[in-house]
This record gives C-alpha cells, sequence and structure tokens, in this order.
C-alpha cells in the first residue's frame, strides 16, 4: 500500500472512523499516508542539528505511537480538507515530539525545590485544588505569571523557551519567575496548614 495515491474519500472515512476511536483506521490512514508523512517528517528533521539521533522514519513511528494515544479527533471537514487537517495535526505532533526529544532528560524530569515551605500534609486533591487556586490568584495578578510558572515547573521548559512561547524576551520570564516564586513563598508561608 505505501506509495499508493491516497483518495480523499478513503482518506476521509479513515479519519471519521479515528474521530470515533477506531485504532485500526489509525494503523491504516499512517500506511496510506506514509509516504507524504515521511516527506513532512523530513521536512522538520532539517531543521533539527546535525548530530540528531532521529531519522524520519523513526519520527513517522513515534507519531504512529502518539496517534494511537489520541482517544479521538474533533469534527472536521471532508475529503481534500480531512487530509490537510490531518497533515497539520501530524506537523504539530511531529514538532513536538522533536521538541520533546531535543530536551536533555534531566529538563524533562527536573524538579523545581521550593525552599523553606512549610510541610503541606493534605491529600493530594486538597493540594490539587490549593495549588489551582494559588495559581488562579497568580494569574489574576498577571496571566503571565501563571503561564510562566506552569510551563516551568509543570512542563520543564527553560527560560528561552518559554520567552519563545510568549513572546517576550528572557529576561522578561526571568523577571515574572522571580517575582512568581516571591509571591509564591509568601503565600504558602502564611497559608493554614
Amino acid at each position: 500500500m505505501f506509495g499508493m495515491p491516497s483518495a480523499p474519500d478513503t482518506v476521509a472515512r479513515l479519519i471519521a472512523d479515528f474521530r470515533k476511536g477506531d485504532k485500526a483506521a489509525a494503523d491504516n490512514l499512517v500506511e496510506l499516508l506514509y509516504p507524504e508523512l515521511r516527506k513532512l517528517a523530513a521536512a522538520k528533521m532539517r531543521g533539527e542539528r546535525t548530530e540528531h539521533t532521529w531519522q524520519p522514519t523513526l519520527l513517522v513511528n513515534e507519531l504512529y505511537l502518539a496517534l494511537v494515544k489520541i482517544k479521538a479527533l474533533g469534527n472536521g471537514g471532508g475529503g481534500d480538507e480531512e487530509k490537510a487537517a490531518f497533515l497539520g495535526l501530524a506537523g504539530r505532533v511531529m514538532k513536538r515530539l522533536l521538541i520533546d526529544h531535543a530536551r536533555p532528560l534531566y529538563r524533562r524530569a527536573e524538579r523545581i525545590p521550593l525552599n523553606d515551605m512549610p510541610d503541606l500534609t493534605r491529600t493530594g486533591m486538597e493540594n490539587a485544588q490549593f495549588v489551582e487556586q494559588l495559581l488562579s490568584r497568580l494569574g489574576a495578578i498577571d496571566p503571565k505569571l501563571r503561564c510562566v510558572i506552569e510551563m516551568r515547573v509543570f512542563e520543564g521548559l527553560t527560560g528561552d523557551e518559554i520567552a519563545q512561547q510568549l513572546s517576550c524576551s528572557p529576561r522578561t520570564v526571568a523577571n515574572l519567575w522571580t517575582f512568581a516564586k516571591r509571591w509564591l513563598s509568601r503565600e504558602l508561608g502564611g497559608a493554614a496548614v
């Protein structure tokens, strides 16, 4: 099936089945669109460093593994629009996979210590609600403060990566990070435990 032209109605049917959660449709879709996905992966790889450990074929395989984790896709148009939407999604997922792969392991699993904080002896759900309340209050001061905390702590992004996503300078991100840490420290220090 590799290399065969993809009929718009076949692609649309497979995407419709995939939307309903049919994992076999994902298999068939990737197989049917493999040549185009391979070209897309090669294009994404051209922007990577020369000593990259992945090849376009591996990127397509990683894309497939990410796609089968998706429960269902949202609604779309039909025919060629479906195909274009799927390839657009594939491109975004490939870019995210490359970014995640490029991040050093210690960055992917980084924990940022909050020194001199009280012992929070709450249940997991109470802690989650408490953190969400703190983040909401911080976001009310400035939404970028919440974004910086979430991207740095929960996603493990660097200051430069955050700056790129927020379209600001790394220095601005550093200032937001410093303010947010101090604010959280004050709030946690005064929290009733």
